[in-house]
Parts: C-alpha cells; structure tokens; sequence
C-alpha cells in the first residue's frame, strides 16, 4: 500500500511538473511583450488595446496585433534640377533636407499610427514613400512665401515654418516630427530653367539681368583699380626719377664747385709761380745792372699782380 501511494505521488508530481512546463511555455508563446522600440496594438476579443512598455496576451485568430516602431526615423528629401523648389522671386532652388520624425509615445498616437500606417512604421523605405509627399508639400509652400535671398539668410526661420507645416500634416499619422535639416541650398543651373514656363521664364529674366549687373559692376571695379593701380605707378615712377635728377644735379654741382676750386687753387698757384719768376728775374738784373727796371715795369708788373706790391731797394 505504501509502495503505490509512493508511485501515485511521484506520478502526480510529473504530471504537475509537465503542466507547469506546458503553462510556462503556453504564456511565454501567448503573452506578447511591448519595448522601449517597439510599442503595438491588439484588436479583437475584448477590443483595442494599446501596450507601451507592457505586455498582453495575444490569442491565436482571437487577437490581431499591429508592431509600432517607437525609435527616430531619419527620412531625406532632395529636390533638385527639374523638381527643383520655386521660391517667391521665381527662382529654382535646389534643397536637401532631413526629417527626423516618431510616433508620438502616447496611446492615441500608437493607436493612430497603427490605424493609418499599418506595419509600414517597422519599414522606413515604405513610411518614406509614404510621407515624402508631406515633406515636399511643406518644403514648396513656404518656399512660396520667401524669395531665395532670405531662404539663404534666414535658415532658422524657414526650417521653422517647415517644420510647422509638416508637423501638423504628420499628426493626422500619429507623429511628431523631431526636428528638420537643411543639408543643402543652392540655386539650380540655369540649363534647367524652361523659358516656356511663366514662372521659369520671369526667374531667369530677372536672374539674367542681376547676372549682367553684377558682372558690370565687377568689370567697373576692375577697371577702377587698375587705373588707381597704374595711377600709383606713375605717381612712384615721377617721383623716382625727380629724386634721380635731384641727385644727378647735386653730384654735377658738387663736381661744378670742385672743379671751381681746383681752377681757383691753380690759378693762384700760377700766380705765385710769375710773382716768384719776375722777383727772380728782378733781383738777378738788379745785382748785374744790366736790366733797367723802370716806373713803367713796375706798373705793368702791378697789374699783373695787384695783391703784390713790389719796392726796389734805394740807391
């Protein structure tokens, strides 16, 4: 008797343990647990039910469940050449921007989201495909309201009204759009601008004429810095050459004044040379009394060299 209520409890105890594995594998198979990334939706018996950061159990053909991509989607948009944004001034601007958009993480917005986008949130390429009209529509309509110089100037304030455009077209999906980029800005070529489009053909007039403007007033102002250059030049090589004769007549004076005195030095050198001979001769004739030195000679003598006096000695 014992043996058998022995047997009868083991057999109880595996009968358990195997209902309790099967329980724990039923509820790990038919409970369904929501993450930090994936939020989802259960609808059928019992009705909606949202679950963010929870869980449900999810019943096979009972239930249905919609997995909702909580993380932030970064979502391009290139608009360029013949897609190229037109401003208010009639330009063709071309514009590279990214959205970087979620769903809202509240229940309405999961429920939304799930209702309107389906299982499109857990593959961005087809969300994209989806909402890029949005962004496009957001991007031209303010675009439309702004010429291109300010669009250039203005970032902050056009990436802001943007951003309200499309946020309040993005909520009717249940999100939210983070924040906007401006990548790239720049006018488009103007091979792209079609003269038989009205709004293309006014751009391109006006665009043309400022072009013509600026190359006007660029040519203007090379020609006026090359005159003021050649004028400065000029001006250098005036006054290089007026030192340069400067110099030239200093150097001649001083050559003219030099050789002035050397002229002066050799004529009163020449000068003393005849007083010293005519003493000379004087004296010898005097001592030989063969020389008779008149009153006569001494003038003329006297005037040869008027700052010589001469006196014979008496008797």
């Amino acid at each position: 008797m014992t043996g058998q209520l022995i047997g009868a409890i083991i057999l109880w105890l595996i009968v358990a343990i195997i209902a309790i594995a099967i329980i724990v594998y039923l509820v790990n198979w038919l409970y369904r647990r929501s993450s930090k990334e994936v939020s989802f939706v259960r609808t059928g018996l019992m009705g909606e039910r949202v679950v963010i950061n929870g869980g449900a159990f999810v019943l096979p053909i009972i239930h249905d469940i919609t997995p909702v991509n909580m993380n932030v989607l970064q979502m391009s948009v290139a608009r360029a050449r013949d897609d190229a944004i037109i401003t208010k001034d009639r330009m063709r601007v071309d514009i590279d921007a990214d959205f970087y958009v979620r769903v809202s993480p509240t229940r309405e917005a999961v429920a939304l989201a799930a209702a309107t986008l389906g299982r499109r949130t857990m593959e961005p390429e087809r969300l994209h495909a989806l909402l890029s009209g949005k962004f496009v529509s957001a991007l031209r309509s303010v675009a439309s309201e702004m010429n291109m110089l300010e669009m250039h100037e203005q970032r902050g304030a056009y990436l802001g009204r943007v951003k309200a455009a499309a946020a309040e077209a993005l909520a009717q999906n249940g999100l939210e759009l983070e924040t906007v980029a401006l990548t790239d800005l720049d006018q488009t070529d103007l091979q792209f601008f079609n003269p038989s489009n009205r709004f293309d053909a006014e751009g391109l007039t006006n665009l043309i004429g400022e072009i013509e403007d600026r190359r006007k007033l660029r040519n203007d102002i090379e020609q006026d810095s090359m005159i003021q250059i050649r004028t400065r030049n000029l001006e250098a090589e005036k006054q290089s050459l007026a030192i340069e004769r400067e110099s030239e007549e200093a150097r001649l004076n001083q050559e003219r004044d030099v050789e002035f005195r050397r002229a002066q030095q050799r004529s009163e050198l020449a000068k003393e040379r005849d007083f010293a001979l005519v003493i000379d001769r004087a004296q010898t004739a005097y001592r030989s009394d063969s020389l008779d030195i008149t009153e006569e000679v001494l003038k003329r003598l006297d005037k040869k060299l008027p700052s010589v006096k001469v006196n014979l000695p008496q008797g």
